[in-house]
């Protein structure tokens, strides 16, 4: 949302900054979408981003209510977001529209036109969550009416990467899709319709797994380890985008053959060299070489399965629909989430805490048997597979 600038009153701010900014947009287009996020009061996968970011004080929008001194933290309060967006929105339905001129807003599960369209079955009811995924419910709309070139602002990644999956799935209608970003003399525009070109079908329809898998806003990400380090370990290990396309659709399950794929591809993202495919393998491995911390080490198997199943969720049934208005979803608690109390969070592991059963870790160097001088020997206790010795002193 833009910032209120000299405004007073939401009613100020409505009227000196956010209708002028909708009035200049229409005055260079034929049509204007404007889409907001829909805030679920239960249930919702970014419950704990959103708290992660913290929660800002309740504060009723009215036209005569003074905007609250601390912006930023107004907008960390989701019911405050969503009578904001109410708010404008009714103001921005006020406005006078030129014949040839289309202005589409949407207004939670519902959609407003001006002027007033017979049929909008492709736009609503819509039950997205997110406007990420919601926009390209309109852009694909806006294909259908015979719009081909399309702009989109965008605030994040995730836009982006579903923009080039677009792309590359409408190519027929599409002439060109672009996304813009920042303001002034700092705004970009990208071509997400050349992107998807240059990466071809396969890769352009894999991309949201891809993005997924190696950390998003409903997925971790792989400590210490980048987006470009993990496109540096795709392009290397080209076997995994088969991996990624099986999820990239609504999967009814989690193939073995998969996971072992991807299994392996999170290997070579953590050891370029590595010839094994087992995630416990390399973790004991790595632990034992330089004495490497415990504190970002690979996933367990068990751990790796519940993410995968979560970037699946995300990528396949989240991302998978996001052109369709009104999506079906199978329940979270089926792939990597769990239910505590009205909320939900992730489930990291099927296995239990090692705090549980391990409550002190020795380890030793020691390359061979070197009697007295191992540490393990020194502490009384036997060497294991994490030792560089992997037990053998």
């Amino acid at each position: 949302m833009f910032k209120p600038g000299g405004s007073r009153t939401f009613q100020e701010y409505s009227t000196a900054v956010f209708i002028p900014y909708i009035d200049s947009q229409l005055e260079y287009r034929s049509r204007l979408d404007l889409v907001w996020d829909c805030y679920m009061k239960s249930g919702s996968l970014k419950a704990t981003v959103r708290c992660n970011h913290g929660k800002g004080i309740r504060r009723r929008v009215t036209a005569s209510g003074l905007l609250p001194s601390n912006w930023q933290n107004f907008l960390r309060n989701s019911d405050n977001k969503d009578e904001l967006f109410s708010f404008v929105s009714e103001q921005v339905m006020q406005l006078v529209v030129k014949e040839s001129k289309q202005l589409v807003v949407t207004d939670k599960k519902r959609v407003l036109t001006i002027p007033p369209r017979k049929d909008t079955a492709n736009l609503a009811p819509c039950n997205h969550e997110e406007a990420d995924t919601r926009m390209m419910v309109h852009a694909a709309d806006a294909l259908e009416c015979g719009h081909r070139r399309i702009l989109i602002r965008i605030v994040d990644t995730d836009v982006f990467i579903l923009a080039v999956s677009l792309a590359n799935e409408r190519s027929e209608v599409l002439d060109e899709l672009w996304l813009t970003f920042g303001t002034g003399k700092n705004r970009r525009y990208i071509a997400a319709h050349q992107m998807a070109k240059a990466l071809g079908p396969e890769k352009s329809r894999a991309l949201p797994v891809f993005h997924a898998i190696t950390g998003c806003d409903t997925v971790s990400a792989f400590a210490g380890h980048s987006k470009k380090a993990a496109w540096a370990t795709w392009n290397a290990f080209p076997e995994v985008t088969t991996a990624f396309l099986s999820l990239a659709s609504t999967p009814s399950e989690l193939p073995d053959g998969v996971l072992s794929t991807l299994e392996r591809f999170i290997v070579l993202l953590y050891d370029r060299t590595s010839t094994c495919c087992d995630v416990n393998v390399l973790r004991k491995k790595l632990f034992s070489r330089k004495s490497r911390s415990l504190e970002d080490p690979p996933p367990t198997r068990a751990a790796l399965e519940q993410h995968i199943k979560r970037a699946a969720y995300q990528a396949g049934h989240i991302w998978g629909q996001a052109a369709i208005a009104f999506v079906s979803l199978p329940s979270p608690c089926d792939w990597g989430w769990m239910k505590s109390g009205d909320e939900l969070e992730p489930l990291w592991t099927t296995l239990s805490k090692v705090s549980k059963s391990c409550h002190e870790l020795i380890s030793c160097g020691s390359r061979k048997h070197r009697g007295g001088k191992c540490w393990c020997k020194k502490a009384a206790l036997k060497c294991t597979e994490l030792c560089a010795c992997e037990g053998g002193c």
